[in-house]
């Protein structure tokens, strides 16, 4: 059975409505990286769920407690580059602070390329946390950005 161009219209957006709903889903790729894409209704929430499945990689994120906050200050180039910073800016409280967060409040501005986020979170403790898959980095391979309809998505790729 063919759609017709008006079904495959509804269709498209049905999808794009679904999307809305999750924050983010993992795709497979190689054994050394670990993809997945990210959801928004605007860029703000775009970059809190890319931090979240970010996270998600590393660390089962519904046994961490919002205890503290850390407020972040990320620039860029671009919505890429800045995507790039952000993620690997989260890197460093990980490995530097042993932290993990599990809420973000992200402002971004798009004529600046700037971000500001409050991220909330607590200190990683083996006892209490399901840890998983050590991150090395977020990577510029393939790493994408766009608006489809009324719904930004972003393809991130973690090397692992």
């Amino acid at each position: 059975m063919k759609l017709s161009d008006g079904n495959m219209l509804y269709l498209n957006k049905f999808e794009n409505l679904i999307n809305i709903m999750k924050k983010f889903e993992f795709v497979d790729i190689t054994t050394a990286d670990v993809a997945f894409i990210a959801y928004g209704k605007d860029l703000n929430e775009l970059f809190e769920n890319a931090a979240l499945a970010f996270f998600e990689v590393m660390i089962n994120t519904d046994q961490v407690k919002p205890k503290l906050k850390i407020e972040i200050k990320v620039d860029g180039d671009d919505l890429v580059s800045l995507m790039f910073n952000w993620l690997n800016e989260l890197l460093i409280y990980v490995d530097g602070e042993n932290l993990a967060f599990s809420k973000f409040d992200v402002k971004i501005d798009e004529e600046k390329f700037n971000l500001d986020a409050t991220c909330s979170g607590e200190k990683i403790d083996l006892k209490r946390h399901e840890t998983r898959t050590a991150v090395k980095a977020a990577t510029y391979h393939k790493l994408e950005i766009k608006k489809v309809d009324k719904l930004w998505k972003a393809r991130v790729i973690v090397d692992i």
